[in-house]
């Protein structure tokens, strides 16, 4: 077993990419792990903020035009295997950033991610709940661990 698979197998950590939106996503989510009533760290889930550390990146947002080219950045950082969840209904189909009237192309947004970068698990909600984004990334583990 290398250094790497052995160093998965003991922790995991997410990196949370903010594309965009209301920073709802985003505050359920450090709740999974920061929070005593979730506590994910007790797991060994972490979150980091490098994606070259990352094993899981959780996407949250519309992605907008502006946030598109930072996000493909990061997702070609992260190591392989590549594996993302999209969080929250903007992340999913563009929550209520997305153009209701269908006939008038957003200009600011570019998204939803699954547009911009391949999602192995999606998460709905708004804000999506702390329960739900915990089954999203177990859902992906096993993809994670197999591949090492």
């Amino acid at each position: 077993m290398s250094l790497k698979s052995f160093s998965r197998s003991k922790s995991i950590h997410l990196m949370l990419c903010y594309t965009g939106g209301c920073n709802g996503c985003d505050i359920e989510i450090v709740n999974c792990v920061l929070s005593p009533r979730f506590d994910l760290e007790q797991y060994n889930v972490f979150l980091t903020w490098n994606p070259r550390e990352a094993d899981i990146l959780v996407v949250t947002g519309p992605v907008t035009h502006h946030n598109r080219k930072p996000l493909e950045e990061i997702y070609a950082a992260v190591p392989e295997p590549k594996i993302v969840v999209a969080a929250g209904s903007c992340a999913l189909m563009g929550g209520v950033y997305k153009n209701i009237h269908g006939d008038i192309p957003s200009e600011e947004i570019d998204g939803p991610v699954e547009n911009i970068i391949p999602v192995d698990a999606k998460v709905p909600g708004c804000a999506c709940r702390p329960q739900d984004v915990i089954a999203g990334v177990v859902s992906v583990l096993p993809k994670l661990l197999d591949a090492d």
